[in-house]
């Protein structure tokens, strides 16, 4: 159980603990000082960011360079690494009165010294549910005076605080969880809320522990708070599972089961979330350690948290953590057990091999309702030097091929399941397939689908977020009715989306992309997607659609930055063919004809319905000269998309400078493209026997 700390408290444990010269609280205020009171904080905002970012990211040095590009991103490269030196020899003088050096410098590198610092936050992650103390310490901000210090220090540190609040959030879940008095659901709800206020399922524990208490008054209390809060922070209103709740208790009935008594994990079974909106569920076991030393036991069930902690950044996943997976398995394997007690609906386990200096792992996803059939299965070869990164890389990469596997799954299963009687969540997992495969008259379905499930639950965010991304590819194919009508729907949809949930990922990146792409109101949508992929690092979608925005912007170097990132998480990813054609556009930038036909002929391979890859190919062959292939990439996209022009073209194109529009469109009428349609060119609308989107 969380038992609370006062903060003097917590810092006397801490001067009690294996020696050390700096006290480091980076929760709340900023303090930094010697083991005896004397503070040593720096004095300047800058200096402050600068030891925050080092001991945020220890054991691990940091480039000199990733500190000058978080501290001064708008200043050109010189000025910024003059400016870092400036600020080392500052904190260098702060941290004088230390009785040993603090820091370790090299020319390319800062670190803290190993057993010199401790550091708050350090203490909140190695957290636990059997050590659990140290989330008393997490009672502010991270950082809280240090916003607006640079853009770039902002996102970092945005990052940072979501990092910090899902691993607390996490242990505090799995501790609510194995309580089964309502004493001490009351106290470790109330630990709960004061690391995330807006979770409704601890207010729900609240709720229900009053009211095994005889205390309905304090119930709805509980009630009335959640609702202000949802509102305060969210702009949002309780779900109804809560106001069921609060309805079953002004009754003096109770709907839900009751709380649970202690009893072996086998015989526990934890109820199904009943909203049809919660997706699959699924466990991440702690690995198995194959011909290495039991000491490196540490780096399995480490791992397993990483990738728990990673993949609870994906809004429809439903997490177990490996904490309490790792007690129920410790007497073998029993996947019949895990479901029957744990209600899974996936497991990710796999194995650890040390050779030499490498490690070999070897991950899978095992659906436990086929029969544990393994549906994903990858293989790392590692150097060991850095775990921590290991670690981190690995559960990064995992997350962004797991999230559209399952979802392809469960898309799978709800399309076996009668139409007549879907709830909005199996309307939106029948509609996803047809996104990828663009085949005209499922793609229609797919947005009449789409359209039901918005009907079915108004204020299901998701719905609205890909009926949004299904406009953008309609708009895109050439076949909406009304493109200004379409554009404007797929923004109404898209801001529906990230109102009803601010904390989806993939609703902001969608938004991001419909402001981007359609709306030509590219930094809002670079915004978005900056909110997305801090949210969820690991959303190979938020880089590939800001990729994209970056080149539609100018910014190249940048663009393809961020579609190497998406590649190097997902290379697989279903929506690959959509997020590569950001490579055709690279090269086409660079003159590279030859390497845009080879990107072109590639996501035509996989995708030949996708109109929008057809355009950097098309003029690629027209500067070279290749008549012959242009002839057949023509008749392709013309098949798709009848009405498309260069005239069209410069009108739709979503690239802010004249000169990157009129570089494409020089090469598509080299590639035969005509100047106008026949129906423009005749002054009547382009007719579509099509239905326009609802």
């Amino acid at each position: 159980m969380i038992i609370s700390q006062p903060r003097a408290a917590t810092r006397a444990v801490a001067s009690a603990a294996d020696p050390v010269v700096v006290r480091l609280r980076l929760i709340g205020q900023m303090e930094a000082s010697t083991p005896n009171g004397d503070s040593i904080l720096p004095p300047g905002r800058k200096t402050r960011a600068l030891l925050a970012i080092i001991a945020l990211s220890a054991p691990r040095p940091v480039l000199r360079s990733r500190l000058a590009e978080l501290l001064w991103s708008r200043r050109p490269e010189e000025q910024a690494r003059a400016s870092l030196r400036q600020e080392i020899h500052r904190l260098l003088e702060v941290l004088a009165p230390a009785s040993k050096e603090v820091l370790a410098i090299n020319r390319d590198s800062l670190a803290l010294r190993p057993g010199a610092v401790w550091v708050d936050v350090e203490e909140v992650l190695r957290a636990t549910t059997t050590h659990p103390a140290s989330l008393a310490l997490l009672d502010g901000e991270l950082l809280e005076e240090l916003d607006g210090v640079d853009p770039a220090f902002d996102g970092w540190l945005q990052t940072e605080r979501e990092r910090l609040r899902d691993r607390a959030r996490s242990v505090g879940e799995t501790l609510l969880l194995e309580q089964s008095s309502p004493e001490a659901l009351i106290v470790v709800a109330q630990q709960l809320l004061s690391i995330d206020r807006a979770h409704e399922g601890a207010w729900r524990a609240l709720m229900r522990a009053h009211a095994d208490r005889g205390e309905r008054g304090m119930a709805i209390q509980s009630y009335d708070r959640c609702r202000a809060v949802l509102a305060d922070l969210l702009d949002a209103t309780p779900s109804s599972e809560t106001q069921a709740l609060l309805a079953d208790i002004r009754m003096g009935r109770t709907a839900r089961p009751p709380l649970p008594v202690a009893a072996p994990p086998a015989e526990r079974i934890e109820p199904r979330p009943v909203s049809p909106r919660v997706g699959a569920k699924l466990g991440v076991l702690p690995l198995t350690l194959v011909g290495t030393d039991e000491t490196e036991a540490h780096l399995a069930l480490g791992l397993a948290e990483e990738i728990t902690s990673a993949m609870q950044r994906v809004r429809w996943l439903f997490l177990v953590s490996s904490g309490s997976l790792a007690q129920f398995v410790q007497q073998g394997r029993d996947d019949a057990g895990l479901r029957r007690a744990f209600g899974l609906d996936f497991v990710l386990d796999g194995l650890v091999q040390r050779v030499g200096r490498r490690l070999r792992i070897t991950l899978r996803l095992v659906d436990l309702r086929d029969g544990g059939q393994i549906v994903w299965a990858r293989r790392f070869d590692r150097q060991t030097s850095d775990l921590l990164t290991l670690q981190e890389e690995i559960a990064a990469e995992v997350v962004a091929q797991v999230d559209p596997e399952i979802l392809a799954i469960e898309s799978r299963r709800a399309a076996q399941r009668p139409a007549s009687d879907s709830a909005a969540y199996d309307l939106l997992l029948r509609a996803l397939p047809s996104l990828g495969r663009l085949e005209r008259e499922h793609f229609m379905q797919s947005g009449q689908l789409l359209r039901q499930a918005i009907s079915l639950e108004p204020d299901f965010a998701a719905a609205y977020a890909w009926y949004a991304c299904w406009l953008t590819l309609l708009i895109g194919q050439g076949w909406a009715k009304d493109r200004d009508a379409a554009v404007n729907d797929a923004a109404h949809h898209a801001e529906r989306a990230i109102t009803l949930d601010p904390q989806d990922a993939k609703g902001l990146t969608i938004a991001g992309h419909v402001r981007a792409s359609l709306q030509r109101r590219i930094r809002e949508g670079i915004a978005l997607h900056e909110r997305a992929l801090a949210l969820n690092p690991n959303l190979a979608m938020g880089w590939a659609l800001s990729g994209l925005a970056h080149l539609h912007l100018g910014d190249w170097e940048e663009g393809e930055r961020r579609l190497q990132r998406y590649k190097q998480l997902a290379p697989t990813d279903p929506h690959a063919f959509h997020y590569d054609t950001g490579f055709s556009l690279i090269a086409l930038a660079k003159r590279d004809y030859e390497g845009v036909i080879i990107a072109g002929r590639s996501v035509s391979e996989r995708n030949p319905a996708f109109s929008i890859a057809c355009e950097p190919y098309l003029a690629a062959l027209g500067y070279l000269g290749q008549m012959q292939e242009a002839a057949v990439v023509r008749r392709r996209l013309l098949t798709i998309d009848p009405g498309f022009s260069v005239e069209r073209y410069l009108r739709n194109s979503p690239f802010e400078r004249v000169e990157d529009r009129e570089h494409v469109a020089r090469g598509l009428r080299l590639a035969g493209v005509a100047e106008t349609s026949v129906a423009e060119s005749e002054g009547r609308p382009r007719r579509d026997a099509d239905l326009a989107p609802g």
